[in-house]
């Protein structure tokens, strides 16, 4: 069939044709922008899921939702070589100079203005020669400790956005990749302008090991936030995804070609884009037959080993390598310390360096104490077809 008119979109954050499975998450975040900009409160949200479940997408639909309620919104993934405040100083100076245009606002937009030129003074923000035109306030955010100072320019904005009557909403994605300290001082300044009344949300989006993280760094995270989790699709969620898109083309797929994309898949939304892609470009006309998705799953499984699985094996030392391979080796997960040791014929105490690396650089993680999972779905089958070629 003509691959100008698939409906399939496997990418990076794609919003694909249909998105199933996924009402509660949206409506829970429609409900909690409409009560904060109401001047109500409502629980800010961390999305938890593996690689390839729709959490960046889930985020852009939230970003449009907060834009029609007139927030003003900041986007970023967090990275791994950047710190905090330099990714949040553009993103609160700009909202400052936004809700400067309000004249209520302006005078205190401008004290704001003000702090945030110590805040970028003193975490050694890269900023222009010409980017401030106002004088710095002194007293305010400049005390060099992240939890304070960012608390008070999180306060400094919020009470902007509030006579403005505006909203700010911060979206984070790949929020595991913050530092400890980082995560801390976002978690104690949310709460503080929660406390006060600003109409200040957060959504932040990561791998499954980030509710602990924010349990650990501030108890009652586990209040001012919720987490939902953002998982495989169901039998009946997977089966829209797959068939409405084809429907509304005018295409239907048989019962056993349809049963084989979800088997393959295991309802996991990346994954279903790319067989429903490979098997679209296969087929030569309605309805999609088994053969066609049999066919497509070679041709998906070769364009995932060399793609989307290879790069996060790139990140990887030899010693890290050998570690996932020990894994995977094993069977499917989770996985104990301890088998994966005595696969390798080590200690496990030894291992432990290695593994809060291969941890730290989101391949695995400890769904609970003492187990092991990979953070990428079907990534365990990846490996050993790899170790059945080599």
């Amino acid at each position: 069939m003509d691959p100008v008119t698939n409906p399939f979109s496997p990418g990076a954050g794609t919003k694909p044709p249909e998105l199933a499975g996924r009402e509660n998450i949206l409506q829970d975040a429609r409900t909690a922008l409409a009560r904060i900009i109401a001047g109500r409160s409502s629980q800010s949200q961390m999305l938890l899921g593996l690689r390839g479940t729709g959490k960046t997408v889930l985020l852009n639909e939230i970003r449009n939702y907060a834009e029609d309620l007139d927030y003003m919104v900041a986007q970023f993934e967090a990275p791994e070589d950047h710190s905090l405040a330099d990714m949040l100083y553009p993103e609160m100076q700009q909202a400052l100079r936004t809700f400067s245009n309000v004249e209520a606002a302006k005078e205190i937009a401008l004290r704001g203005l003000g702090a945030l030129q110590n805040f970028a003074s003193i975490f050694k923000v890269k900023v222009s020669e010409v980017e401030f035109e106002v004088k710095p306030a002194t007293g305010t955010a400049d005390s060099g400790f992240l939890e304070r100072d960012l608390t008070e320019m999180f306060e400094m904005v919020g009470r902007t956005a509030q006579v403005a009557n505006r909203g700010w909403a911060l979206l984070i994605d790949e929020v595991q990749y913050l530092k400890e300290d980082e995560l801390t001082a976002l978690i104690t300044a949310l709460h503080r302008v929660n406390q006060r009344g600003f109409p200040v949300i957060v959504f932040a989006a990561g791998l499954p090991q980030i509710a602990k993280l924010a349990g650990d760094a501030k108890s009652y995270a586990e209040r001012l936030f919720s987490y939902p989790e953002v998982g495989a699709l169901s039998r009946e969620d997977a089966q829209a995804a797959i068939q409405n898109p084809l429907r509304e083309e005018g295409v239907e797929i048989e019962e056993d070609a349809l049963a084989m994309i979800i088997e393959k898949t295991e309802g996991y939304p990346f994954f279903i884009q790319e067989w429903g892609k490979r098997a679209w470009n296969i087929a030569q006309s309605s309805p999609i037959k088994l053969k066609d998705v049999e066919a497509a799953n070679e041709v998906a499984l070769q364009a995932l080993d060399k793609g989307f699985f290879k790069v996060r094996m790139d990140r990887l030392t030899p010693a890290e390598e050998n570690y996932v391979h020990a894994m995977a080796a094993i069977g499917s997960g989770p996985y104990t310390a301890s088998q994966v040791a005595e696969h390798l014929n080590r200690e496990p105490k030894s291992l432990s360096p290695l593994r809060s690396s291969i941890i730290k650089k989101g391949m695995i993680y400890s769904p609970t104490r003492g187990e092991l999972q990979f953070t990428v779905p079907l990534y365990d089958e990846h490996l050993r077809r790899q170790g059945e070629l080599s």
